[in-house]
């Protein structure tokens, strides 16, 4: 009952730019999961997020949650290192992938165990995510194009999400009103991250939001 959290752990952003000096995410990992956060998201990318596969391997390790490998999962082999890094899901953006992108590697992470979050920003990207029956889809409410963050983007989507989905709010969650808002909206969980990363207190933040 109630929403969930998914805490994230980035050490920056293409927007914001560094978030945190000296992240440690096996300790942040460890808060998270100790505060409530029912999963963790971990960025791997190194050119936009200065992530590692290593930062996925300390938080994997230093918590019993599961974990989405956060990154830009283009080739069959992205879905392999995945696996290998002891990650639980993977993340498929709707809008880099095509539709046989999609369904090849939704195919291929369930083969080997994986749970794929496919993630939309718009309506008409939902045809070929729904197309792949997802168990698993996140809104994110932050344009790619301008990165503004919009609460009503989830809103205006709620009517077309599928029931019997697990649904993810993602992007510009920062007080326990936008969890609110988006509990109230039918979504499952939220996934929150520069909120959490750029906390003085990451476990009391949790609590605070849950």
């Amino acid at each position: 009952p109630g929403i969930r959290l998914v805490a994230e752990i980035k050490r920056a952003s293409p927007s914001k730019g560094v978030m945190k000096a000296g992240l440690d995410p096996a300790a942040l990992a460890a808060l998270y999961a100790g505060a409530g956060a029912s999963a963790l998201s971990i960025l791997t990318d190194a050119t936009f997020f200065h992530g590692s596969p290593d930062d996925l391997r300390a938080g994997r390790a230093a918590c019993g949650v599961p974990v989405l490998r956060k990154d830009f999962t283009l080739d069959p082999y992205h879905i392999w290192e995945a696996r290998a890094m002891g990650a639980d899901a993977i993340l498929l953006i709707a809008r880099i992938l095509s539709r046989r992108q999609l369904q090849d590697l939704a195919g291929l992470a369930s083969e080997l165990g994986l749970t794929a979050l496919f993630e939309v920003h718009r309506s008409d990207e939902l045809p070929q995510v729904l197309d792949c029956r997802p168990q698993l889809l996140g809104v994110n409410r932050r344009d790619l194009d301008t990165f503004q963050v919009s609460l009503a983007t989830c809103e205006n989507m709620r009517f077309e999400l599928p029931k019997g989905v697990g649904r993810i709010a993602e992007s510009g969650i920062g007080t326990r009103e936008d969890v609110e808002r988006m509990a109230a909206c039918g979504y499952h969980a939220g996934l929150v991250g520069e909120t959490l990363v750029r906390s003085g207190d990451p476990a009391a933040k949790v609590r605070d939001l849950l």
